[in-house]
């Protein structure tokens, strides 16, 4: 007997998984978001304007307009911002019982290319959102703010890339002061060295390099013995070697030297800020079936399936496998005009971090699955570069990514008779398993 996780199903919806306007509304509200005020237009099925006019950030006339609205029927609200300055109007559109929908920057841009006039106005702005959401369905995407789960997902995903891209930032630092004042031991610190637990602690606790120096090699190496620090001994040589390949004193040496314990110490602090975080989305995870269910694929972990189910959640906005790879950007892209161009290659558009991610998976797959391991080098054997058959790989698996979210089941390596009681993915060979247990 089959043991499925049953996923949420949804209202309908076009292939981009906002709700089908063809048939479900009556009034098209377009609105350009801004900080203090919005600027509303809302238009009729003969494209008519029942209402344009600038609102303020305020619920109550938000409840006003959409109540309005509803008179004349079924609203769909439609923002070029869900997120941030927003979030309140989607919220109250929600409230009174509007759809949603999210129409893309770019796609607004394009769209706006198409209208007579160069002009640049939020009034303009919030009649070619409304108008391109009436006309062009396709190009909007779905928002679901019922999802607990999900927004809160988000919210942690968005402060782990605002830390990340603080660290990195902080790194870059850090490492411009040390080649500023003493060049050798930055060298020592290149990789992963120089945001270990042991290179923070001593450059927190000690200072910069003529600080190092005048405290010496033998009382850094009783400290870190003391303070219970791992594989010290190297890192110690090494920065000592290099301490002693420069004699004279950089201009403004202990003006730097005063900032780099506080800078290692940001970078310190941001790396316990991530790990925190990362424990956060683990345990929001573990109640997840969705989760569950990419968690099992070999070469997908926590942050790779945190980006699977906000780019796609549950799959039910894509027809088919190659609707989500299409989305993704891992499938090639058709040049075809009569008889004189026919050719395919790289999709460089699509979802990036949705790209991103399904091509590391792959990646890391075709290392640890033996399944994917032998594709990987078939690919390699018939011609194909590294990368090349790495992006192959990741859109066989898309497949079976698809077929396990749809369907609930976990992964299951390839059987070579697989029994009555197994099902087939769409990919060929590639069996999915009803037991729900996680793959180790």
């Amino acid at each position: 007997m089959w043991v499925q996780y049953h996923l949420p199903d949804r209202d309908r919806r076009n292939r981009n998984g906002a709700p089908d306007m063809n048939t479900t509304t009556d009034i098209w509200c377009g609105i350009d978001v801004g900080k203090s005020e919005h600027h509303a237009c809302a238009l009729d099925a003969n494209g008519k304007k029942v209402f344009d006019k600038a609102l303020p950030q305020d619920e109550q006339k938000l409840r006003e307009l959409f109540s309005q609205l509803q008179q004349h029927g079924n609203v769909l609200v439609v923002v070029d911002q869900p997120n941030t300055i927003g979030a309140l109007p989607l919220a109250v559109a929600q409230a009174v019982g509007c759809s949603l929908s999210y129409l893309p920057g770019l796609a607004m841009r394009r769209a706006a290319q198409l209208l007579p006039g160069n002009e640049k106005t939020d009034a303009r702005d919030a009649y070619v959102i409304a108008l391109t959401a009436q006309k062009m369905p396709d190009t909007l995407r779905a928002i679901d703010h019922s999802d607990e789960t999900f927004a809160t997902l988000k919210a942690l995903a968005g402060f782990d890339e605002d830390i990340t891209k603080d660290r990195t930032r902080s790194i870059n630092r850090l490492r411009s002061l040390l080649l500023q004042i003493f060049p050798a031991p930055e060298r020592v610190f290149v990789g992963t060295r120089l945001t270990n637990l042991l290179s923070l602690d001593l450059l927190i606790e000690f200072g910069g390099p003529t600080q190092l120096r005048a405290v010496g090699e033998a009382a850094i190496r009783e400290w870190a013995h003391d303070t219970k620090h791992r594989k010290a001994d190297k890192l110690i040589s090494d920065v000592f070697a290099a301490l002693s390949e420069q004699t004279v004193t950089v201009t403004g040496t202990a003006a730097i030297e005063r900032i780099i314990p506080r800078v290692a110490l940001h970078i310190q602090q941001l790396s316990q800020q991530r790990v925190e975080t990362a424990h956060d989305v683990e345990a929001l995870s573990e109640g997840s079936p969705l989760c569950a269910v990419l968690l099992s694929m070999p070469g997908v972990g926590i942050k790779t399936a945190e980006i699977i189910i906000l780019t796609a959640g549950d799959m039910s906005t894509f027809p088919d496998a190659a609707h989500l790879a299409s989305y993704a950007g891992i499938a090639p892209v058709t040049r075809q005009s009569g008889t004189s161009i026919h050719s395919t290659h790289q999709n460089r558009a699509g979802n990036k971090p949705l790209k991103n991610a399904l091509f590391r998976s792959a990646f890391v797959a075709a290392y640890c699955d033996p399944e994917s391991a032998e594709y990987y080098q078939r690919k390699i054997a018939q011609g194909k570069k590294h990368n090349a058959a790495i992006m192959c790989l990741a859109r066989r698996r898309c497949d079976v990514i698809y077929a396990m979210v749809r369907t609930g089941c976990l992964y299951e390596p390839r059987h070579p008779s697989p029994t009555k009681q197994q099902q087939v993915s769409p990919t060929k060979g590639t069996v999915l398993r009803p037991e729900a247990r996680l793959a180790a």
